[in-house]
């Protein structure tokens, strides 16, 4: 009886968690028993197999005075997943997301075993800033899975092997979706506008955006006192979210993750936190606008490196700003009310901009291969291992 190979998987965030429990379901699928998986991870990788020996909740930073007081937990984080790579000799890493905790991991790993095949799922977005870091993954990892076309230039001018992917962004499912439901079980008039709040995933977004939205939000009802709103508390910081939204002065309808796709089908507007949401807004056809603030210091401290013209992945692949973006100074709620409002107010200008989000869709990748599939792939090739 052949040994099974063992792979070990690193994510400390969500959305990592996500993609991880999808890549140990697709190599699951290939290889049946002859894998098994070690790492660190969520709920979701839990559920695959992947015992994580701590919870990566702790790891969820955002911003560099956040990051200079997270400094000591994440080291000695850090110093437990080599140790358990090290301990259970896997025969591939994949490190996931998170660029500051595992590029950490990759380099302590590397110093360790350094035979041992290293793959970075996920790259630093180096379009948009700091593209030195291209060229210190290429130093730290042997592979590397991009989600996009428009990521794999960067990383191989620096002589990185890439696969792109994809994202599994743009293979969300949303055929269970039911707008007409979700606003009838809430009340809300079929021909009554509907603003969907999304305010982030991560506890300082939440900290520092839905004040801005609160703010914008009560200008918007001054106008349009028909308007209804709705709030998405996704799971990661749900409890949060709720006791935030409940101090609102005006009714809120709270969503909570199972029923996010039929909301943004709902939505007539959507005034987003920059993230993956985006896209998953473009998807259901929802025109947005987009807001994003760090913290004062920590964007000072960034500001610098900010080389690209787009936060949204979807205004950066069509080289134009077709959402709206509100960032750190422009994230008001004078300039947000401004924008929503004007989408709320012209059908046209919503049907453009549905439109054009929709082509820059066809730009990032949609309607290519599963992601899941093509990176089991890519790790098996580089194993040099076949499926069964």
């Amino acid at each position: 009886m052949s040994v099974p190979l063992t792979v070990m998987l690193v994510a400390a965030e969500a959305s990592g968690d996500a993609l991880g429990a999808g890549l140990a379901a697709a190599l699951k699928r290939r290889l049946g028993d002859g894998v098994r998986f070690v790492g660190v991870g969520g709920a979701r990788m839990t559920a695959e197999g992947v015992a994580s020996p701590f919870d990566i909740a702790e790891l969820s930073i955002l911003g560099w005075i956040e990051g200079l007081k997270a400094y000591g937990r994440v080291k000695r984080r850090v110093a437990e997943t080599a140790a358990l790579a090290a301990r259970e000799r896997p025969d591939v890493v994949v490190l996931i997301d998170s660029w500051g905790f595992t590029i950490r991991v990759a380099k302590a790993i590397r110093a360790a075993a350094p035979q041992t095949p290293l793959v970075k799922y996920v790259g630093p977005q180096v379009w948009a800033s700091r593209p030195g870091r291209a060229k210190t993954l290429a130093a730290a990892v042997d592979h590397l899975l991009a989600l996009y076309a428009f990521d794999a230039p960067w990383f191989e001018r620096e002589g990185l092997k890439t696969t792109v992917v994809g994202s599994q962004a743009l293979h969300v499912d949303m055929s269970a979706a039911d707008p007409e439901g979700f606003r009838r079980a809430r009340g809300i008039p079929e021909d009554a506008p509907l603003l969907l709040v999304l305010p982030g995933s991560r506890p300082a977004e939440i900290r520092l955006m839905t004040t801005v939205y609160e703010g914008a939000v009560t200008r918007l009802l001054a106008e349009t006192p028909s308007l209804a709103v709705a709030v998405v508390a996704a799971s990661t910081v749900a409890d949060d979210v709720s006791t935030r939204i409940a101090a609102w002065p005006f009714r809120v309808h709270l969503v909570s993750e199972a029923d996010k796709y039929s909301a943004m089908k709902a939505a007539t507007v959507a005034l987003a936190t920059s993230g993956t949401v985006s896209t998953e807004l473009a998807l259901a056809g929802t025109p947005m606008v987009i807001g994003y603030r760090f913290g004062s210091v920590s964007y000072a401290i960034m500001k610098p490196f900010f080389t690209g013209k787009y936060a949204t992945l979807f205004n950066h692949a069509a080289d134009a700003e077709i959402a709206r973006e509100l960032i750190q100074a422009a994230a008001t709620p004078e300039k947000m009310a401004a924008e929503v409002g004007r989408l709320l107010a012209d059908p046209a200008a919503r049907a453009a901009q549905t439109a054009q989000q929709t082509a820059a869709l066809d730009l990032m990748g949609r309607g290519g291969g599963n992601p899941s599939d093509v990176a089991a792939d890519a790790v098996l090739g580089l194993m040099g291992a076949r499926p069964r």
